[in-house]
């Protein structure tokens, strides 16, 4: 197979996994009122999913390469 075709199938592979995380009943679960070092839960699961899909369009790019 193409490389460039690999490639582009791993970048939507990445970003439908980015859109499972960031839909409605996922967040819902992290809505609550709980703090983890003072920081509500969502906040922390949103940026956390963020660098994750970040991270791995970096590793993902970069093997390419």
């Amino acid at each position: 197979m193409n490389r460039f075709i690999i490639l582009g199938q791993r970048l939507v592979a990445i970003f439908l996994m980015g859109c499972l995380l960031f839909n409605y009943p996922l967040l819902s679960i992290f809505s609550v009122s709980n703090l983890l070092w003072g920081i509500p839960i969502l906040y922390i699961y949103a940026f956390s999913s963020w660098l994750i899909i970040i991270m791995l369009m970096i590793v993902v790019i970069e093997l390419w390469r």
